[in-house]
């Protein structure tokens, strides 16, 4: 059985002092959570934010990583500076910073690769366009992006993959169940055919398209979807709670 797996993206929201607050509202409402819970914060929260949560059960990740050791990248933080502040997952990939920042999918294998050789946790974030979906190649697209993002990969189970729709980020949409939960099970069929059939059926494949208390328990009761990566309910503990605890 895959534990599921529910993880928080604050992106760039909530000072130091208002992710505090808000993981210390959290704290008791998912402490008897069945699942792993997660919390992906801003570079400027990690310290405090981690502080808070000590004797939770909440682990803490970041929602970058340098593929680089050290050296002359401005603005960009490495797998030592997130390990010494105690995180465990880092996001990699996700369709914001392929977006805005110039993320390809092989600067997603580089930080990937870098990620796992230190002990991180990758959560890599896969998904296509509302273009690429109308377009009808959502497999093709998704193909690529694994087939070069998880390329040298190892062990696929020291890692997460995140299916996150583009189209359904930040939109109030939604895919259905259904689609959700057939096209991860194309993901994994994919990672199969890459690596090997037991790995796939091990490794954690979270839906990241606009996941709410009002949809979790549905969407979680999809066979192939292991859990969620959360934006904008993960900052109200009560809605990131609520998600957290779908089966309750």
């Amino acid at each position: 059985m895959r534990k599921v797996i529910i993880a928080g993206n604050w992106k760039m929201n909530l000072t130091p002092s208002q992710g505090v607050a808000l993981v210390n509202e959290l704290k008791p409402l998912v402490a008897n959570a069945d699942c792993d819970v997660v919390v992906c914060v801003p570079a400027t929260d990690i310290y405090a934010v981690g502080e808070a949560i000590k004797g939770s059960n909440i682990k803490i990740g970041a929602e970058n990583v340098h593929f680089a050791e050290s050296g002359a990248y401005t603005g960009e933080i490495s797998a030592d500076m997130l390990l010494e502040l105690g995180v465990e997952y880092v996001i990699i990939g996700h369709s914001e910073r392929r977006q805005y920042f110039g993320e390809t999918d092989e600067t997603v294998n580089k930080r990937t690769l870098t990620a796992l050789k230190k002990g991180l946790i990758p959560i890599v974030c896969v998904g296509e366009t509302l273009e690429e979906r109308e377009s009808g190649i959502t497999e093709k697209v998704l193909k690529r992006q694994i087939e070069i993002g998880l390329e040298g990969v190892e062990d696929l189970t020291k890692l997460v993959v995140a299916y996150e729709p583009v189209w359904a980020i930040g939109t109030g949409k939604t895919a259905t169940a259904e689609q959700a939960n057939e096209t991860i099970g194309f993901i994994r069929k994919t990672l199969a055919e890459k690596f090997c059939p037991v790995c796939a059926s091990q490794v954690r494949i979270q839906y990241g398209g606009s996941m709410k208390p009002g949809n979790a328990k549905e969407l979680m009761a999809q066979e192939e979807i292991d859990g969620g990566l959360i934006g904008g309910a993960a900052l109200k503990a009560n809605d990131f709670a609520g998600i957290v605890n779908y089966n309750k």
